[in-house]
This record gives structure tokens, sequence and C-alpha cells, in this order.
């Protein structure tokens, strides 16, 4: 059976496992993160040995799928293990090994209803500079959650064509979570939210920022640039870099993050469910 060169990822397995994923930091932040979660989120978190018992690949199986790997007994493996996990909202990868591993599970998987075939990850490691800030940011307060949650809400129904308060039923608890625990960062303009975003998978080489939105009312006018240089540079007191993820169609969120000095690293591709 393919599957038998599979195995949970137990605490002998971190090491290689992370040296596995770190060779593609930005890429696979988010596996990385997953070791050290709670139980539940480790439990469907694999690894795949080759003969030499060398990692080959890692798999999450949980609300995504998400992987990594280099081989294609690694994506074999991982295809029929996924049987067993039929219900995700998405599959999210690398962008060859997403569509390799398609290709594996199609001919018994429902349809994907929307694909985002080429989503670029970007990486920052320097400090941008920001000439005669406008916008103040800080951190989120729990009094703000509510207008954290619809402009999340509506960042997520642009570039993944559902809305997550019909959806998840636990959205407006994260975000409540998320606030409380330092995540969500604001910017304000004239006493006004102006800018949103928050930081999302971390690993011990980078962090990984998400929900980037500019309300549409106040775009391009710098306050985005103004906002988010100066969020990262306090997000690179505390991480050696900092990287995110865009759909390759969205011109103005890339000429955003070149423009603060974010570089191209790798590409995602997700199918959405």
């Amino acid at each position: 059976m393919i599957a038998s060169a599979i195995r949970a990822i137990g605490a002998s397995d971190t090491a290689d496992v992370r040296d596995f994923l770190a060779r593609k930091p930005y890429e696979n932040v988010y596996l990385d993160w997953l070791l050290g979660q709670r139980r539940s989120l480790r439990d469907r978190l694999f690894c795949y040995r080759d003969a030499d018992r060398t990692i080959r690949g890692v798999a999450f199986y949980g609300r995504q799928t998400v992987l990594a790997a280099d081989s294609s007994e690694a994506l074999d493996a991982f295809a029929e293990v996924a049987q067993n996990f039929p219900n995700e909202r998405m599959i999210v990868a690398p962008r060859d090994v997403a569509h390799s591993f398609w290709e594996r599970v199609q001919n018994w998987h429902r349809a994907p209803r929307l694909l985002r075939d080429r989503q670029p990850v970007f990486v920052l490691r320097s400090c941008p500079q920001v000439l005669r800030p406008r916008v103040s940011v800080r951190r989120a307060h729990l009094s703000e959650a509510a207008e954290v949650a619809r402009n999340s809400a509506a960042m997520i129904e642009q570039e993944l064509e559902y809305d997550p308060r019909r959806v998840a039923g636990d959205f407006f608890e994260n975000i409540d979570h998320m606030i409380a625990e330092g995540l969500w960062w604001v910017g304000t303009l004239n006493r006004r939210l102006c800018f949103f975003c928050h930081v999302g998978p971390t690993s011990r080489l980078t962090v990984q920022l998400q929900g980037v939105w500019t309300p549409p009312s106040l775009r391009r006018h710098g306050v985005a640039s103004d906002a988010l240089g100066q969020i990262c540079r306090h997000l690179l007191d505390e991480f050696p870099s900092i990287s995110l993820y865009v759909n390759d169609f969205n011109s103005a969120a890339i000429a955003l993050y070149r423009k603060i000095g974010f570089s191209e690293d790798g590409a995602l591709a997700t199918y959405l469910f």
C-alpha cells in the first residue's frame, strides 16, 4: 500500500520536517506553524518518508488541505490518504504540487467551484522607508471588532468569492480572538479606520501577513503604502522576514507590495470548493 510510507508527525519527526519545510520557507510557513499547534491540529499533519527515511513531503488535512512535496511517490500517497478527508473547503500548495495533486484526486473528488491558478508569494527582508507618514498604525481594539469583521469579510468575498459570515460559524469568534491576541493591525486617518491586515502563520524564518485591505473609497490616495510600510517596520522588529501571497490578477496589490520592497519568491495555487 502506498500510504504505508506515511505517518502522523511525531516528536521524532519534527526536526526533519522543519528542515524539509525550510527549503521553501515562504510557501511552507503554514505547515511549519502547524507543528507548534494544539494536538487536534497536529493529529491531521502527516509526513512521507522514502526508502532512505528522507522526508519527501508534508500534508495537512483539515478545513483546508495543505501540501508540500518533492516526489511523485509522496503525492501518490497523499492523494490516497485524502480520500479519508473529502470535505475540505480548499486545497493549497506550491503551484506545481497543487496541480499534480489535483490530477491524482480529480477522478473521485467533487469539482472545484473556483481555481486560483497562480498566487505569487512575496517576501520582505528589510525595513521599508516611510516618508512623512499620514496614517497612524496600531493593533486593533476589541471595540473595533465589528468593523474589522466587516472589512475582513469584504476582502475574502472579493478574493475568494464567498462571504465567511455565512459559511464559517466561528468567523466572528475568530476575529475577537485574534484582536485579543494582538494579531490584527489597523491604520487610522482622521480618526477613521482606513487600513486592515493581520498576522497569520509564523515560523522561525518568517511571518505571513494576511487580510490586507483598504476600503474602496480610500484607495489611490497612498493610504495602503503608508500604513503597510509602517506595520512592516514594526513586524520586522519581531520577525526576520514578512511574507504574503496574492492572486496574480490583483495588479494593484502586487504594485503595492513591490513599492514597499517585497520581492517574489515562489507561487501557490488554490482549489476552492
